[in-house]
C-alpha cells in the first residue's frame, strides 16, 4: 500500500522512527541496520511495508530496497513473523543474511533468538534461490561513537525486539563492562549473542 515515506525524522529510537510527511506523523518500525543508516539524518526516505493484522496495522521501514526485499522474503517463511524478521535484520546486516542463506549457513540464523534449527533450515531452503539473485556488496561500516545514552538506547532496542527488561539490562551491562566504547549497533548485537 505504501511503497515509501519521504519526510522529516521527527523522533528516532533504535527500533522505530516517526516520519513527518507534510504534517502527518507515521510511526515506522525499523531494524538496527536501518537505524544506523538514518541515525545522523534529519530527514530522508524509507522504503515501507504495511502489515495488517487482526489487532493492528504495523508499518515497517527500511533504509534501502534490498533490506525490504530480504524482510519480505523472511516473513514469507513459515515460522518467521515480522518481529522475528526485524530481529534477524537487527542482528545481521542484509548482506550477511543473503550470504548465510545463499551458502546454506543455517547455523548463523539459529544463533538468533526465536529461530530454531527447523526454521533456520526452512529459511535457507525456501530463500536460497530467491535471495541468491541479490548481489552482495559489502559496504564499509561506520563506527558509532559511544555516548551516555547508548546504554539506554540498547536496552530499549532489546525490549522492542521482545527481550525482558532485566535480561536486556544485564546483557548490555555485561558487554559494556568488557568493551566500554562499543557503539549502539554492535552493543545490541553482542548483547543478543549473550542472551
Amino acid at each position: 500500500m505504501y511503497a515509501y515515506l519521504k519526510g522529516k525524522f521527527a523522533f528516532k529510537t533504535p527500533s522505530s522512527v516517526i516520519v513527518d510527511v507534510n504534517g502527518v506523523g507515521y510511526e515506522v518500525n525499523i531494524s538496527l541496520n536501518t537505524y544506523s543508516k538514518i541515525e545522523a539524518l534529519g530527514e530522508g526516505l524509507l522504503f515501507t511495508h504495511l502489515l495488517i493484522r487482526e489487532d493492528a496495522q504495523l508499518l515497517y521501514g527500511f533504509a534501502d530496497s534490498r533490506e525490504k526485499d530480504i524482510f519480505l522474503g523472511l516473513i514469507g517463511v513459515s515460522g518467521i513473523g515480522a518481529g522475528t524478521a526485524r530481529l534477524i535484520l537487527s542482528y545481521m546486516k542484509p548482506d550477511e543474511v543473503v550470504k548465510a542463506i545463499t551458502y546454506g549457513d543455517a547455523k548463523s540464523l539459529e544463533r538468533i533468538k526465536g529461530i530454531g534449527k527447523k526454521t533456520a533450515e526452512r529459511a535457507v531452503l525456501e530463500l536460497k534461490d530467491k535471495l541468491g539473485k541479490l548481489h552482495i556488496d559489502l559496504p564499509v561500516e561506520q563506527a558509532l561513537t559511544a555516548v551516555p545514552s547508548v546504554r539506554q538506547d540498547a536496552v530499549e532496542a532489546l525490549l522492542a525486539l521482545g527481550i525482558q527488561r532485566a535480561q536486556a539490562e544485564q546483557a548490555v551491562q555485561k558487554v559494556l563492562a568488557q568493551e566500554p566504547e562499543t557503539g549502539l549497533e554492535q552493543l545490541v548485537k553482542k548483547a543478543l549473542k549473550g542472551i
